[in-house]
């Protein structure tokens, strides 16, 4: 087992013939608290470490994962796995009914969604989730309101999921790209927590039918 320390964007590594590398238990000499395994190649625990002050002498993590010699290749697979991933999801609801969206390629193949997906580099969210929906159903929306902001950590994946959850409005028929959605339909709302796949979305979903 190895274990990736970080603490204000800054990592604590030991440094081995083969480059900077992550600790093993034994060579680390401070208390810490694990907080889940990576999806690493190598077992890898994430800590949090109890320190009294600042760990200036650590190495930044964005530094460490461009240097492109001296790093060993886990510290790098280690940075990109405990990075959290942000997606945007739009909830559309019409006559008691939301839709859901069937995926026919990726992580929502074959499952009941939410119409959304991965935030862009540069991108703001609102701006993001116009352009999953214009992606997934050829349509054109309008962001009403911030519904929800939650965090999760994967079951399958292991990866740290931040979602962000909109109301939106359609401006038009949705035409569902074939490429990206198998099907959608407006589904009512005491049905569509039981299909929808994701935990976390069905939950936000009982939400609604709260309100």
């Amino acid at each position: 087992m190895r274990y990736y320390i970080e603490s204000d964007g800054r990592i604590y590594v030991v440094k081995r013939e083969s480059g900077f590398d992550l600790p093993t238990r034994d060579e680390i000499l401070f208390d810490f608290t694990e907080q889940g395994e990576l999806p690493t190649s190598e077992r890898t625990m994430f800590c949090l470490p109890h320190l009294a002050c600042h760990p200036s002498q650590w190495p930044e993590k964005d530094v460490l994962a461009g240097i492109p010699e001296g790093v060993t290749p886990l510290v790098r697979e280690a940075i990109h796995a405990g990075m959290p991933r942000v997606v945007v999801e739009g909830i559309a609801l019409e006559a008691g009914k939301i839709l859901l969206v069937k995926g026919s390629r990726g992580l929502t193949e074959g499952r009941w969604s939410l119409p959304g997906g991965f935030l862009r580099f540069g991108e703001e969210p609102e701006q993001g989730l116009l352009r999953e929906l214009r992606e997934e159903l050829r349509v054109e929306a309008r962001i009403d309101a911030l519904v929800d902001l939650r965090g999760k950590r994967g079951a399958v994946s292991h990866l740290h999921w931040v979602m962000a959850f909109y109301r939106v409005s359609l401006e038009g028929e949705i035409q569902p790209d074939p490429d990206e959605i198998a099907e959608a339909r407006y589904i009512p709302l005491a049905e569509a927590r039981a299909l929808i796949a994701d935990t976390l979305m069905g939950e936000v979903i009982a939400t609604l039918t709260l309100q």
